[in-house]
C-alpha cells in the first residue's frame, strides 16, 4: 500500500465522504471501500480479527457469481419447475417467448388453448392472441450449442411427481397408451401418462413413411410397445410397428424363388430400382436386370409409382432383402 505522509491535503474522495457523512463522520476504508460499515467496525465473534477489532475475513468476502440463463435453465428443466414466460411473437409452428434474456419455442401443439390440429390460418389466429400474455411452461428441450431452447404449456398442467412415479413403473416390453404431443420431421412426442415418450419415424411401420403427419396427428390417442426406458434422464423410446408382425419374420414361408409378382416402384437410384411387393417388404431391381434391349439408352425404364411384374431371385429373411428380376409385360414394352 502506497504510504502517504500525514501532512498530505485531503483529496477529493475525503472531501466527498466529509459532505455525506458531516465532519465527524468515519472516512471510507482505503482498502475496502466497499464492505458495509457494520462489517467493518464489528467486533470479530472468533477472535479471526487483528487488535483493532477488524473483520478481515468478513471484509474480503465477495459475492456469489450469477448464474448464466442457459445454466438457470438446466438446473430449472432438471427440477421440472414451473416458469412463467411473456409470449413476445409467432411464427408457423408456435410460439415466442422470452425468458431471463432467452428466447425460447412453445409448439403450437403445447399450448392448450389451440384447439387440436387447426388449420394453418386459424393457428394464426390463435398465435398471435397470445402475443404479450404470460404463459406457465416447462423446460423440456434445451441445447446451448445449438441455442434450442423449448417450452410446453401442456407439460407444466401434469401433476407434479406423477412422471418420477411413471418412469418407475413402465418397462421394456410394456404395451401402454399415449396420446401424440407433438409431430416434427423425425417422429412424435407422446404423453404416457406424466412422461413424454419418443415414437421414432423409423418405428411407426413396417414400411416406408414420408413424414410421422401421414400417419398421426396431435391428440390421438395411440396403443404403443415399449422399447427402452432410461430411468434416469426419464426418456421413453415407443413402438407402434412393433405390435404388428413383421413381415420379413416369415418371408421365406410366403415367397419362393423364381415366383412372379406384382409390385410399386418406390425408388430408383442409379444401382437399380427399389420395388414395394407389400406393406413393409421391399425387393431391388439391379440395374443390370433393367435393361430390355428395347428402351433407349437414355430413358428408364421404370419410374417411382409404375406397377411392375418382377420374378424373385433371392430370399434373405434373416438380413431382409430380397432380389429381384424386372418381368415388363407387353404393355410396359409399348409404353418404352
Amino acid at each position: 500500500m502506497e504510504w502517504i505522509p500525514g501532512d498530505a491535503p485531503p483529496d477529493a474522495e475525503y472531501w466527498q465522504a466529509l459532505l455525506q457523512d458531516g465532519e465527524n463522520g468515519p472516512a471510507a476504508p482505503p482498502c475496502f471501500p466497499d464492505v458495509p460499515w457494520e462489517a467493518w467496525l464489528s467486533e470479530p465473534s472468533d477472535g479471526s480479527g487483528d487488535e483493532s477489532g477488524t473483520v478481515w475475513e468478513q471484509s474480503r468476502a465477495t459475492p456469489e457469481e450469477p448464474k448464466s440463463p442457459w445454466e438457470l435453465a438446466r438446473q430449472t428443466m432438471e427440477a421440472g419447475q414451473i416458469i412463467q414466460a411473456v409470449v413476445t411473437g409467432c411464427n408457423r409452428g408456435g410460439a415466442i417467448v422470452t425468458w431471463h434474456g432467452l428466447e425460447g419455442f412453445v409448439p403450437a401443439s403445447h399450448i392448450v388453448s389451440i384447439p387440436p390440429a387447426p388449420d394453418g390460418q386459424e393457428r394464426q389466429v390463435w398465435l398471435h392472441r397470445l402475443v404479450g400474455t404470460a404463459l406457465s411452461l416447462r423446460i423440456i428441450e434445451l441445447d446451448p450449442d445449438e441455442e434450442q431452447f423449448v417450452l410446453s404449456e401442456r407439460a407444466s398442467l401434469l401433476q407434479k411427481g406423477t412422471g418420477g412415479n411413471r418412469v418407475m413403473e413402465i418397462h421394456p416390453g410394456d404395451v401402454i397408451q399415449g396420446r401424440v404431443t407433438d409431430l416434427c420431421s423425425f417422429g412424435a412426442f407422446v404423453d404416457v401418462g406424466g412422461l413424454e415418450g419418443l415414437l421414432h419415424i423409423s418405428e411407426l411401420s413396417w414400411g416406408h413413411v414420408r413424414h410421422p403427419g401421414d400417419l398421426l396427428s396431435p391428440g390421438q390417442v395411440l396403443k404403443l410397445y415399449v422399447l427402452d426406458v432410461d430411468r434416469e434422464k426419464r426418456r421413453i423410446r415407443l413402438s407402434m410397428k412393433r405390435l404388428q408382425p413383421d413381415p420379413w419374420a416369415s418371408i421365406e414361408e410366403r415367397y419362393r424363388v423364381g415366383q412372379i409378382v406384382e409390385g410399386t416402384v418406390t425408388q430408383v437410384a442409379k444401382f437399380g430400382a427399389f420395388v414395394r411387393i407389400e406393406e413393409g417388404v421391399e425387393g431391388l431391381i439391379h440395374v443390370s436386370r433393367l435393361s430390355t434391349g428395347r428402351s433407349s439408352s437414355s430413358q428408364r425404364p421404370v419410374k417411382a409409382g409404375d406397377r411392375v411384374t418382377v420374378r424373385i431371385i433371392r430370399v434373405d429373411g434373416r438380413r431382409r432383402r430380397m432380389r429381384l428380376g424386372w418381368e415388363p409385360t407387353e404393355a410396359q414394352y409399348v409404353q418404352t
